[in-house]
């Protein structure tokens, strides 16, 4: 794996005739043979809005998430867009819409959700 590279030539010059051959042999021996490279480190990876705290319903959202506490808000939150892919799935039906269409929807919603700050 490791290949070897000369560094004394038989170049005749002044950098050369300078150059013994004990000093040669010393420069080829302090040249590692092999490199070792750790990992790289990475951050993890977060999962967060890009729109928190912006759009017209963030503050009312913070508000609410501060008073009830994260665990309960939480379980709101999950009840609230389960209601609402409820809706969702309804409305396709009625209209006679497919599985690609409704899952459309669904992250359209959850796009416009993030805009207007339902997710802050």
């Amino acid at each position: 794996m490791a290949t070897s590279v000369s560094i004394c030539s038989s170049f005749t010059g002044t950098w050369a005739t300078s150059m013994a051959n004990e000093d040669c042999a010393m420069l080829v021996k302090s040249v590692p043979t092999q490199v070792r490279v750790g990992k790289p480190i990475r951050s993890q990876p977060m999962m967060k809005n890009v729109n928190e705290g912006k759009g017209l319903f963030a503050p009312a959202v913070v508000v609410v998430r501060n008073i009830v506490g994260k665990k309960q808000f939480n379980q709101l939150r999950g009840k609230a867009i389960a209601l609402h892919s409820q809706v969702i799935n309804e409305f396709c039906k009625s209209i006679g819409a497919d599985q690609k269409q409704r899952q459309g929807l669904i992250r359209l919603a959850k796009k416009n959700g993030e805009r207007l700050g339902f997710l802050a």
